[in-house]
């Protein structure tokens, strides 16, 4: 008989607090959605008192997801809880999740209160908060630097104060496996009503442990894991998703463990998720990195070729990269690319394969082959777009290795034309301050990256950016195989951000 592990997902929220990983409250929703496809048990959507647009987003998630929990994160004050009841009303499941730190620095530090202050405010607020809803989780802030004693007495006037969930974080990365089973095994044994409450953990990955300690934590006894698409998160990240997903998965010989998690999704998830905030994945990322499947070495190859199993432990369909059997090119019909994008995971529209068909085509006619990682990179592409008020209809720029780079560019905007001309230092300045100008907007730089998604020279190149406006950064990203009309996509999208946000935070 296996023990069913809860999946509470926290990419948007603890996720979010990735420096540069800001999403608008529709980009949220949809990867809401994704990740309930994806079968996680519980999204945590957000800190609602933190500010309007997370008061929106949170609200929207609570109102159009049905099928899972939603949670949302408050400090142990009355307003943050107050705030997070209203907005998760319209939830199915809602979720209040109350966070109060323990440890002797934080306490100290940043609470400057002793031990029965922070044991009175921990008590009242999940009684509050359970007085607004019949779900409640309790986080103690940095539990694996606790004082074992004065952890486990809270923990009990908690549980008495009507906590139903009980979450063990290693706030900053600092334990290793064998002390966080010894802790979770502890709380397991001397608790006194744990057997009331569903135990949890939450381990961040400044050492590279997160993983590691998240099932030395199922191991002694939690049922519940906090993890992160990708492992985003704040400084090094938190426990990966599709990682403990595929690890109980594959290895059910030793670990009696089971999700509701459909591994098929994983991949498109990953994607959607890196896509969203201009993470790109590292080649050699566990389960969906692209080296996953890929085999250089002859030895290696040789081995794949005789059995596949010698060198890879999962097939790539388990996870959703399902083996292309349909040649993507130039003469491929609708109902072709239809197929392989439902392959590959993505729920469109009629409307919306209309609009991407075309790219498709387009892109077709310059490269001989289209790859996975193409269709991804233009389907994303063109999704990004549907919140976009301002839209590129052309651009040309002249530069070489003398002379002042000039670009032209033309950009519609809520039927109006703009078009404006502007130099710069190289093709990439002169474009974005042509843009600049066209718009009335300007923005600082902060970071700019391009990459090819597919072999090739026709490869589609992908461009992301950060970009600062009054002190707010926001993330762009577009995709093209002219790597100036995907850097300029980039930029355009990343200002339909702050102009939309800019827009919320008014009507807020």
């Amino acid at each position: 008989m296996m023990d069913r592990i809860k999946i509470f997902d926290t990419t948007l929220r603890d996720g979010e607090q990735a420096p540069g990983a800001s999403m608008s409250a529709e980009l949220k929703l949809d990867i809401a959605m994704q990740l309930a496809k994806l079968g996680v048990d519980n999204i945590e959507a957000g800190f609602p008192v933190s500010s309007p647009a997370q008061m929106k987003a949170v609200r929207l998630i609570a109102q159009n997801i049905k099928t899972t929990g939603v949670s949302a994160l408050a400090r142990a004050i009355d307003e943050d809880i107050d705030v997070a009841a209203e907005a998760l009303k319209g939830a199915e499941h809602p979720l209040i999740h109350v966070f109060l730190a323990t440890s002797p620095i934080h306490m100290q530090y940043k609470l400057k209160k002793d031990e029965d202050e922070v044991y009175s405010m921990a008590v009242q607020a999940v009684r509050h908060a359970r007085n607004l809803s019949a779900q409640v989780e309790f986080s103690p802030e940095d539990a694996t630097r606790s004082n074992p004693a004065f952890l486990m007495r809270v923990l009990e006037g908690v549980i008495d104060a009507g906590a139903t969930i009980i979450n063990i974080p290693d706030t900053v990365g600092y334990t290793t496996p064998s002390e966080f089973y010894s802790l979770i095994k502890r709380i397991m044994t001397e608790v006194s009503g744990i057997d009331r409450t569903t135990v949890s953990v939450h381990c961040h990955n400044d050492m590279g442990l997160a993983i590691a300690n998240t099932i030395s934590g199922l191991q002694a006894g939690a049922r519940q894991a906090e993890v992160t698409v990708n492992g985003i998160g704040e400084r090094a990240g938190n426990a990966a998703l599709e990682e403990l997903a595929m690890i109980l998965n594959l290895r059910k010989d030793t670990f009696s463990f089971s999700t509701g998690i459909n591994t098929r999704q994983i991949f498109t998830t990953s994607r959607m998720v890196a896509n969203a905030i201009n993470y790109p994945i590292p080649k050699n990322k566990a389960i969906v990195g692209e080296n996953i499947f890929a085999h250089e070495s002859g030895i290696h190859q040789d081995g794949v070729i005789k059995n596949r199993e010698t060198y890879e432990i999962m097939s790539p369909e388990t996870i959703g990269r399902e083996h292309n059997d349909i040649v993507l090119g130039r003469h491929s019909g609708i109902s072709g690319f239809k197929k392989r994008v439902k392959q590959l995971g993505f729920s469109l529209t009629k409307e919306e394969f209309k609009k991407i068909y075309p790219v498709f085509l387009n892109i077709a006619d310059q490269k001989s082959e289209i790859f996975d990682e193409d269709i991804i990179a233009m389907v994303n592409d063109e999704l990004g777009k549907k919140t976009d008020t301002m839209r590129m209809d052309f651009f040309n720029i002249l530069s070489g290795n003398s002379g002042i780079s000039t670009s032209t560019v033309r950009i519609e905007s809520n039927n109006m034309v703009m078009q404006e001309a502007a130099t710069g230092d190289g093709p990439i300045s002169a474009i974005f301050n042509a843009i600049d100008r066209a718009t009335g907007m300007h923005a600082v730089l902060e970071e700019f990256h391009i990459q090819a998604v597919s072999p090739g020279r026709q490869a589609i190149g992908e461009a992301s950016v950060i970009i600062s406006i009054n002190g707010r950064k926001f993330s762009g990203k577009g995709a093209s195989t002219n790597i100036m009309e995907a850097s300029a996509k980039a930029y355009l999208n990343a200002l339909n951000k702050s102009k939309i946000i800019g827009e919320n935070n008014e009507e807020n």
